[in-house]
């Protein structure tokens, strides 16, 4: 078996199932090897019921005292049963699984685990799994991997299918250089593969992911050395200088320059004169002021006739980009143009002319720039808004419009510079640290649930002083598995709490894109008060007038998340309020959240995180960063990181090019 086969040749397989993997992503033999379990579990003996604890994940034998009860609660079916053993006894509840009536008989004996949660003055014991004595036995002290999944798929159809491939698919020699695997004590790859999905022992899981961290960052810094080599050959065609209009534009901003903005001003404007093609990263803390270099840069592209335009990741802060470059460009005759993907045939057509015919100066969109049929006139710089929702390859579509193009990213990913500079290795960085003069720094506070209606009642004053607020839940709608505020039910909650004069609204990443894009622009322009969202405000578009940022179950998030959450408040004149509610008891995760309690600095925050996390701590091994690794993290990781790019740097001419073609049968 090779690891381009499709999963249909794998036993048990058919035409059905592999359309259910296919929803995860998962098409070919390869594709599954890289399906890597998200988490892990420890089953852990069984304890008596009288040490139960709330909120822990724990396993119990008791025997069932009464034939189990079902009855019907809306559209839900509810299955419960008392269970006893010599220290006490706790009840159990199943949602939706009424074939247990058959099974849980009175006097029998299992081995039940679940989360015991509270209900009033009791506790319980919510959707546990049933064994037998021997079945659990097998389980004791082993980790069991836990995979995403999708619906129709199990872990148990997952775990076998990928024992199936790792028994029968050929593994490649191993592309890394002999030395390269001595030097870093990396295990082999196959070995890796097979430990990190049934690990023997957690030492035996961390060695496993290093090699994989190690073999993604690898990749990854092959790739990016690729790019710069090639683009050490670009020579600039386009040797731009300062224009009076660039001059009228930075002398009639109505804020003072920080800085950092004025020494990356300088930066841009030398790259953009030079011999070579600049390939530029601004690195900016939340709030910074990197959207006026962006601006400068596409002023100085169009005021020496040629076209600039800026990828923003999504429409509405495309639509907002346009509206502000227009207003700022229009004394210079500049002529600005929107181009997004919901415009209908008949716009796009007129725009796709316009643009051709070098009738626009700075374009302005989406993805729907890097369209086939657009074709630009004279395109000399590229500029992609928050680079870690683009690939490198997408922006590199986009530069391949023109010929030679400038490069500008713009980034508030708070990484530490080290860290930068090896993510962005294509790229030369400039760092902003200071936050302009004008910026009042955000009020912070850390609280519990039961500080809700404080905060119910701050948020409905700050709206009659005419602001507006955000709140945050991490889930779209109410889930069984998962207790956590959700986005629907708070949305009414907070329209029976609130005064009726003011307009709550939901917006989640499972609405239309129009639908979307409406709520966003209604909440800017101040018809919408409170905007009841999940994260996909992270990167929104820039409301001065809001003033509350209340993040429910804060500790469910990343530190850099909830920071860039953070950062869609505290952008106008008022004094702005970010409020974290801590949903949990744990210490530690008061502790993390007490980090943003401190500090506003993104840097100062994504240090500590990196030291709260470290690279031994592997549970919950996949973490969704900026850039879309699939098991590394590039903040716990850094080690690692830095290791794979010194042993690039380290590759004889003759090592690089061998590897370079061997990467193609890996990956």
């Amino acid at each position: 078996m090779q690891q381009e086969d499709f999963v249909e040749c794998l036993k048990g397989i058919g035409e059905k199932t592999a359309k259910t993997f296919a929803k995860l992503g998962i098409f070919t033999v390869r594709d599954l090897l890289h399906h890597y379990p998200r988490d892990y579990e420890l089953f852990s003996p069984p304890v008596p019921i009288g040490a139960l604890k709330e909120g822990s994940l724990a396993a119990i034998e008791a025997g069932i005292t009464a034939c189990a009860e079902v009855k019907r609660v809306g559209e839900r079916v509810v299955v419960s049963c008392n269970v006893r053993d010599a220290s006490g006894l706790i009840h159990l509840t199943w949602f939706n699984q009424a074939y247990l009536k058959n099974v849980l008989k009175r006097g029998i004996h299992y081995i039940f685990r679940g989360k015991v949660v509270r209900r009033g003055n009791t506790l319980v014991m919510d959707q546990p799994k049933l064994y037998k004595r021997e079945e659990y036995r097998k389980l004791l002290c082993v980790l069991q991997p836990i995979y995403s999944l999708t619906a129709g798929l199990t872990n148990h159809t997952l775990q076998k299918a990928i024992d199936q491939t790792l028994c029968m698919v050929e593994f490649p020699e191993d592309y890394l250089p002999k030395r390269v695997v001595k030097e870093n004590r990396l295990i082999a790859r196959k070995a890796a593969l097979r430990e990190i999905h049934f690990p023997k022992a957690k030492d035996t899981m961390i060695e496993a992911r290093r090699r994989i961290v190690f073999d993604e960052f690898f990749v990854f810094a092959v790739r990016m050395r690729q790019l710069k080599e090639n683009r050490r050959k670009e020579k600039n065609h386009f040797h731009f200088c300062q224009t009076n209009g660039c001059e009228a534009f930075l002398e009639n901003l109505p804020y003072q320059l920080t800085p950092g903005q004025e020494k990356a001003i300088e930066e841009i404007r030398r790259d953009m004169a030079g011999e070579y093609v600049m390939n530029r990263l601004i690195q900016g803390d939340v709030g910074s002021g990197k959207t006026v270099l962006a601006e400068y840069a596409l002023l100085l592209t169009a005021t020496n006739g040629a076209q600039g335009c800026i990828m923003a990741p999504t429409e509405v802060l495309a639509r907002q980009h346009y509206e502000a470059m227009k207003r700022a460009f229009a004394p210079f005759g500049v002529r600005v143009l929107l181009l997004v993907g919901s415009m209908t045939a008949k716009q796009k057509k007129e725009a796709y002319a316009q643009i051709a015919a070098h009738e626009a100066d700075v374009i302005v969109g989406t993805h729907a720039l890097i369209q086939e049929k657009v074709n630009y006139q004279k395109l000399a710089l590229v500029v992609t808004d928050e680079q870690h929702r683009f690939g490198v390859r997408q922006r590199d579509s986009l530069a391949g419009k023109g010929e030679d193009v400038h490069v500008l990213v713009m980034s508030a990913t708070p990484i530490p510079r080290t860290l930068a500079i090896v993510l962005y290795g294509d790229l030369d960085v400039s760092v902003i640290k200071e936050l302009p003069a004008e910026r009042l720094p955000i009020k912070n506070c850390v609280v519990d649930t039961s500080y809700r209606p404080t905060a119910f009642h701050f948020i409905a004053k700050q709206v009659a002083d005419g602001r507006q607020a955000y709140v945050i839940c991490p889930m779209v709608q109410e889930s069984e598995e998962v207790e956590a505020e959700n986005v629907l039910d708070y949305t009414e909650r907070l329209q029976r709490e609130l005064p009726e004069n003011i307009v709550v609204r939901a917006l989640h990443g499972k609405m239309k894109a129009a639908e979307k894009n409406d709520r966003m622009e209604r909440f800017a322009s101040g018809e919408i008060q409170v905007l009841v969202s999940t994260t996909v405000v992270e990167v929104g578009v820039n409301v001065p007038n809001a003033s509350v940022m209340m993040i429910e179950d804060a500790e469910r998030f990343g530190l850099a998340q909830l920071h860039q959450l953070r950062g869609r408040v505290g952008r106008g004149a008022y004094q702005s309020y970010c409020i974290f509610v801590n949903g949990s008891q744990d210490e530690k995760s008061r502790e993390r959240l007490e980090i943003m309690n401190r500090s506003n600095d993104g840097f100062y925050i994504a240090g500590e995180d990196l030291k709260l996390r470290g690279p031994g701590d592997v549970f919950g091994v996949r973490q969704s960063g900026e850039l879309q690794f699939e098991l590394a993290d590039i903040y716990r990781d850094a080690e690692i990181l830095a290791a794979a790019n010194v042993a690039v740097g380290s590759l004889s001419l003759e090592e690089y090019e061998q590897i370079c073609t061997k990467i193609e049968k890996f990956f």
